[in-house]
């Protein structure tokens, strides 16, 4: 096993999250806006191919955005083909790819094992094909997992957590892992709307294993999990309201010891820049 010093990515307070599908149709224009807007990051989720073809353009139109998988699945992209987009892409734009790795969920994949050990096989084959520890980092939700990704990457990118969960990852991880926790928000101050949009994208969520577990750890009941989800559980993991409502929420977790929270706004795409603008003010970051 390779023993490579970590330090820890510097991507901004907050970044952005979306499916690697949605930031695709983006013109050069919009992605220019999310960085003139001080965004430091835009966080790729979806389990994309190892091959991250897609990684490329975006980084081709900006100057400084980086780019964080949120997260390659090690169950369908294998590590050879993954390092080596990595060491491309790393090549030609040194610095702005983070690459985010992941065990997906035990409901989706048949040849399922523990995932601690799947992880350390593959981050082991990371090492071997010269991924520097300082430019991975692991979907960790619980104890074990959140200390490995301190022990063997720059740290952890939990998803669909609060910012209580921050504060408990935080004391896991120690002051030098990278933590960059994902939050959902919805710009409106209607609760009920807020409440139905939530749902609707959180519903997946509510049938796997590891988050379900996870909200049970942060004390969540059987209930309030039951689906649709109770509007105890809705309010913490979507933020919604004002705008000053909404950026006093992902400052939550950066109060908890976030380094960077990528922000999912559920909106539509034409929408999600003007979205992104309205808050950059409030975040401190216009």
């Amino acid at each position: 096993m390779t023993d490579i010093t970590s330090t820890k990515p510097d991507l901004g307070p907050f970044g952005v999250f979306g499916h690697y599908s949605q930031f695709q149709p983006l013109s050069p224009q919009q992605l220019r806006d999310i960085e003139a807007l001080g965004y430091g990051a835009i966080w790729a989720g979806g389990s994309p191919p190892a091959e991250l073809d897609w990684v490329d353009p975006i980084l081709a139109e900006t100057a400084k955005l980086q780019l964080a998988t949120g997260i390659v699945n090690i169950w369908t992209a294998a590590a050879g083909p993954v390092s080596e987009s990595f060491h491309r892409i790393d090549k030609a734009y040194p610095g702005r790819f983070l690459l985010g790795i992941g065990v997906g969920h035990r409901e989706a994949i048949d040849d399922y094992r523990k995932p601690i050990d799947a992880l350390n096989d593959y981050l082991d084959k990371l090492d071997e094909y010269g991924v520097p520890k300082d430019r991975r980092v692991v979907a960790a939700l619980g104890p074990k997992v959140l200390k490995l990704s301190a022990d063997r990457s720059a740290g952890a990118h939990p998803y669909l957590t609060t910012p209580e969960h921050t504060a408990q990852a935080r004391e896991i991880l120690g002051p030098d892992a990278f933590l960059a926790p994902e939050h959902k928000v919805v710009l409106t101050t209607d609760a009920e709307q807020a409440r139905a949009v939530g749902r609707k994208a959180l519903d997946l969520y509510l049938g796997l294993t590891n988050y379900l577990n996870n909200f049970k750890r942060l004390g969540f009941t059987a209930e309030n999990l039951a689906k649709p989800g109770s509007d105890r559980f809705i309010d913490a993991v979507v933020a919604y309201g004002t705008i000053e409502d909404v950026a006093a929420r992902l400052k939550q977790h950066r109060q908890a010891g976030a380094d960077h929270v990528p922000v999912q706004v559920l909106t539509s795409p034409e929408k999600l820049v003007p979205a992104l603008a309205e808050l950059a003010g409030p975040l401190g970051l216009a």
